[in-house]
Order: structure tokens, then C-alpha cells, then sequence
């Protein structure tokens, strides 16, 4: 298992570094960049707005030699300073070079427009993309894994057809859509004013006690993470049944039945262990999905200040330390959590071995 693991630890390097030149290659193909941005502002502006980034407007003078369309009117020299101050001053290669050199020691430079490190600028957004990923992931375990087996159990009676009506329901409706129901509903859209409509906390959230502290973070979440949890559920649901009914039918329980056991006991001493193999160990997996990907939409309809708000936020403005700093976090934490799903299955099952694979 640890030449395994060894091996799946070395691939991330590759595995990064082809995403990361991809992805690079497709931003430079996109419009609309920082550089851009700043001479339409200061287009707009007027002509003391030169003066701010330390140039002289000269309206007069031709910038024809520049490769920017919002150039006319303004003065090279100003366009070149602007160019290095974003570092576009340099060729896209040299661009790519410095920026996998500092990614290799987690540096992941400054960004363009909030005045931060991209390092603190996640490590501040981090906690609520968390806090909407552990809460979500707990609450939809705990619903469908007990659900999953009460349907198999029960296969094919009332119980199991009304809870597949349900289950069909939540399956077809997006996240974002119900969470705008939500909104209509409970948020003061149409009819009540129930829960807040955004934020994880009150502003007046320091004055409290620690109890309505935690009251209060519960009531913003209820929102949010129901949105989620009626999306995640209906797949994980249907999981635990069909892995339960599958195993129930072979020639092990049978035998345990003719042992004298209970059925009690042999769903839950024979039966459980084999049939949460592939649910217990989807749950790094899991987590993963609602955490940087489920979540992103719902950070933005309810103004959660998480990682998918700000990367949302990043990409519109084209704050390219902002988006490939997250990008890298998100998929260098995606192959771990993949090594680590796959060492999940072997605890679960000893049986599994990765190794003998290779």
C-alpha cells in the first residue's frame, strides 16, 4: 500500500501542472483582462485619471503600437506601466515559468484588486466554504444511509414506493433552483421572512453569547445547506439501497439465516460492513464535490463569502492570481482526497489491496 500511495503522490505533480498550463493557455485566449479593465477605467475616468497611475494624458499622441483596444487617447508610457505593473509586460511563457515556480513553494503572488495575498484572501474564505461542505455532507449521511437501508429492507412495499416519489423529486430539481424557492418562500421573497436571505452570521454577531452565537450560525444555515441536502440526498440514497439489496441476496446471508440469526443481526453483523464499502469510502469524495463544486452556486445566491463566491468574483474581474491560486488549491486537495478515498476503501475492506493491481 505504500509504494501505492507513493506513486499516486507523485502524479499529482504532472497531474497539476498539465491543469495549471491548460487552464493558462485558455485565460490567455480570454478578453477582458486586468490590463484591459484598467484602461477602460481610466478611459472613463477622464484625463486626470492618467495622473493616478503615474503617466500624463495625452490624447493627442497615437497608441497604435499597443495590442489593447482600449487604448486610444492614452499615453504608452502610462499603457507600459500599467502592462508591468500586472507583469504583462513579459511574454505569456515567461508568465507561465514564474508562475510555477512560486506555485511550487505555495506562493500564489498578490491580487489584482482587494489589496491581499491570495494565500490570506483563501484562508479567509475557506472557513464558510467548509462550514456549507462538513454540515451538508453530515446532514445527507445521516438522512440517506438510514433511509438506503429502510428501503431495501423494505423493497417494493408502500414505504419504499412514496420515499422513491420523494427521491425522484429532489433528484430532478437543481440546487440553485430550489434554494431560489427557499428564497421565495422563507427569505421574504413572496411570503414569509423566516431566515435571513445572506451571510453565514448577524452583523451584530460579536455582542452575542455563545449560545445565540451558535443559534445564529445554525439560522443562517438552514437555508443553504437545505438547498444542498436536497440535492445530494437522492444519489446517496439510492446508492445505499442498491448496494444493500445487492449483497442481501447472496449466499452469505442465506447462510446466516439458516444459522438461526436474526434478520437484525444479520443486516447489521454481515450485510452492513460489505454494503458501506462503497458509500464510507465516497465520503472524502463526497465532501469534496459539495465543498468546491455543489456549493458555488449557493455561496452566490445567498452571498456566502466562501471560496466559490470568490472565485466567481475572480474570474468576472479577471483577477488571474485570484483564479489560479484557487484553482490550484482546489485541484491539488481534490487528488489527495482521491488518495485518500482509496485508503479509506482498504480500511474498510483489508481485502481491497491497490497494490497488487500494479
Amino acid at each position: 500500500m505504500f509504494n501505492y500511495i507513493l506513486r499516486r503522490l507523485l502524479l499529482i505533480v504532472p497531474t497539476l501542472f498539465g491543469i495549471m498550463a491548460l487552464n493558462f493557455l485558455i485565460i490567455q485566449a480570454a478578453p477582458g483582462g486586468p490590463v484591459e479593465q484598467m484602461i477602460a477605467k481610466l478611459e472613463g475616468m477622464g484625463g486626470g485619471a492618467s495622473d493616478r497611475v503615474g503617466g500624463s494624458a495625452r490624447a493627442e499622441i497615437s497608441t497604435s503600437g499597443s495590442s489593447y483596444r482600449g487604448k486610444q487617447g492614452l499615453d504608452p508610457e502610462m499603457i507600459a506601466k500599467i502592462e508591468k505593473m500586472y507583469g504583462f509586460d513579459k511574454s505569456a511563457w515567461q508568465r507561465f515559468k514564474e508562475m510555477t515556480i512560486d506555485y511550487a513553494s505555495f506562493n500564489f503572488g498578490e491580487s489584482f484588486f482587494r489589496s491581499k495575498s491570495v494565500t490570506d484572501l483563501i484562508a479567509e474564505k475557506m472557513p464558510v466554504s467548509i462550514s456549507i461542505g462538513l454540515w451538508t455532507t453530515l446532514i445527507t449521511y445521516l438522512i440517506s444511509i438510514p433511509m438506503g437501508i429502510k428501503k431495501a429492507v423494505r423493497h417494493g412495499e408502500p414505504f419504499d414506493i412514496w420515499t422513491s416519489s420523494v427521491i425522484i423529486i429532489g433528484y430532478a430539481i437543481p440546487s440553485f433552483l430550489f434554494a431560489m424557492l427557499l428564497i421565495v418562500l422563507f427569505a421574504g421573497g413572496s411570503y414569509w421572512t423566516w431566515f435571513p436571505l445572506r451571510g453565514l452570521v448577524s452583523p451584530n454577531f460579536d455582542e452575542l453569547s455563545l449560545f445565540d452565537k451558535a443559534l445564529d450560525y445554525a439560522w443562517h444555515l438552514v437555508l443553504p445547506v437545505t438547498s444542498l441536502v436536497i440535492g445530494g440526498f437522492a444519489t446517496l440514497t439510492m446508492l445505499t439501497k442498491n448496494s444493500f439489496l445487492d449483497e442481501i441476496g447472496k449466499q452469505y446471508v442465506i447462510t446466516a439465516k439458516a444459522k438461526g440469526l436474526t434478520e437484525r443481526q444479520v443486516l447489521y453483523r454481515h450485510v452492513f460492513r460489505n454494503a458501506m464499502l462503497i458509500v464510507i469510502s465516497g465520503f472524502p469524495t463526497a465532501l469534496l464535490g459539495i465543498l468546491f463544486t455543489e456549493a458555488f452556486l449557493i455561496e452566490i445566491i445567498f452571498s456566502l463569502d466562501g471560496l466559490g463566491l470568490l472565485g466567481f468574483e475572480s474570474v468576472l474581474t479577471r483577477d488571474y492570481p485570484v483564479v489560479f491560486g484557487t484553482l490550484f488549491i482546489f485541484t491539488l486537495v481534490t487528488l489527495i482526497m482521491n488518495i485518500v478515498s482509496d485508503v479509506v476503501y482498504t480500511l474498510v475492506d483489508p481485502r481491497i489491496d491497490f497494490e497488487a493491481r500494479h
